[in-house]
């Protein structure tokens, strides 16, 4: 064997090796990372009653229409008035299908440490059957991809609280501002400006 071969037949081997672990291997990992990623709640569309979101800077009260699917959400406070279906829907969404990238038991009293004891949003989530659901968002973990969370807080016997790794989709889901809860005005219901008749 030359040695131009044999440097090419190593070549070979590296690549074969690398494509090995990182595609076959790694696909199979990546496969049950996601398996290993649990729903957050349990719970469809149509069971939801009424959702609050509470955010330092806004409380927004929110109840299914009981009238007509158009639109489907009504704004109970601070005003009360259509809700924008859209971004209803967006956070309807997140809460029915979103998953927990991870579950971290953790002692009680360090919840502070993941931003849970001054959270930037709470979501408490009412369902026809009369149960209730609550879901709480920390602070972004340490590389901004997911956000801390609590689903249901409660301690476990040990002590312990359970501590979710969720989608910061969440958070932009309930940082808003109030105009963005409204529905939206159509606009061919904006009347123009009325202009005075000249002679």
């Amino acid at each position: 064997m030359t040695k131009k071969t044999l440097i090419l037949l190593l070549l070979a081997l590296g690549l074969g090796g690398f494509v090995y672990f990182h595609e076959i291997r790694g696909a199979t990992q990546r496969e049950e990372a996601k398996e290993n990623q649990q729903q957050v709640f349990s719970f469809t569309q149509d069971d939801v009653q009424a959702i609050t979101v509470k955010t330092p800077k806004l409380t927004v009260s929110l109840s299914r229409n009981p009238q007509s699917d158009n639109p489907k959400w009504l704004l109970k406070s601070p005003v009360s008035e259509p809700a924008n279906d859209a971004i209803v829907s967006y956070l309807m969404d997140l809460l029915v299908k979103g998953k927990s990238d991870r579950t971290l038991s953790t002692p009680a009293n360090q919840i502070a440490e993941f931003g849970l004891d001054q959270p930037q949003a709470t979501i408490n989530i009412n369902l026809k059957n009369q149960k209730t659901h609550q879901l709480i968002l920390g602070k972004p973990d340490f590389n901004g991809r997911f956000i801390y969370a609590q689903a249901d807080p409660s301690n476990q016997p040990n002590g312990n609280v359970n501590v979710l790794l969720v989608s910061t989709d969440f958070a932009n889901a309930v940082n808003r501002e109030l105009s963005e809860w409204k529905q939206p005005v159509a606009l061919d219901k904006i009347e123009p400006p009325s202009t005075p008749n000249t002679p």
